[in-house]
């Protein structure tokens, strides 16, 4: 018996709490505190995101990032040295001579890999030797070349341009 006395007891305390407890809930919350000035708070009106669909349809003028009076200065238009242009002409014709000479050889070396004839007229070059190193090689070793002609070619195409020389007057 005192164990269901224990369990009766404790029923009894547990019910007693939990009503105290909704009984605390179910009060009104506590008065705020009186607002100063009784002024409506601040709404942040949210920003509009534009999207190219929606400039169309706008009615005003669209602000751009920048300021029209702070546009880059464009190179100075003074006239280059024509001695300075025909000397990088002069070097740039040499250049591209060299790497049309290689694009030829190139050929010539992938054709008789692939066992077709030469592109040279007559197929006789008595002016060449006879190389050991296989045709891949060969073929690397004057690619290689090629690019760093190109480089050199690149690089002084952006030296020319650096000294305010016109791509179209290299040409």
């Amino acid at each position: 018996m005192p164990r269901s006395l224990s369990l009766a007891f404790s029923l009894i305390f547990f019910a007693a709490v939990s009503t105290a407890a909704q009984s605390q809930d179910a009060s009104p919350p506590p008065p705020a505190a009186p607002a100063q000035d009784s002024a409506p708070p601040e709404t942040k009106k949210p920003k509009k995101v534009w999207t190219n669909e929606d400039i169309p349809r706008s009615t005003g003028a669209v602000s751009v990032v920048g300021d029209a009076k702070s546009k880059p200065q464009l190179a100075s238009s003074k006239p280059s040295n024509a001695q300075y242009v025909a000397s990088v002409r002069k070097q740039l014709d040499k250049l591209q001579g060299q790497v049309a000479d290689i694009d030829k050889q190139l050929v010539d070396l992938k054709n008789f890999s692939a066992g077709e004839p030469s592109t040279t007229a007559s197929g006789i070059k008595l002016n060449k030797k006879y190389e050991r190193e296989p045709i891949e090689v060969q073929i690397r070793a004057l690619q290689s070349q090629k690019k760093d002609l190109e480089s050199k070619i690149d690089d002084l195409l952006d030296e020319a341009r650096k000294k305010g020389v016109d791509s179209s007057q290299l040409r």
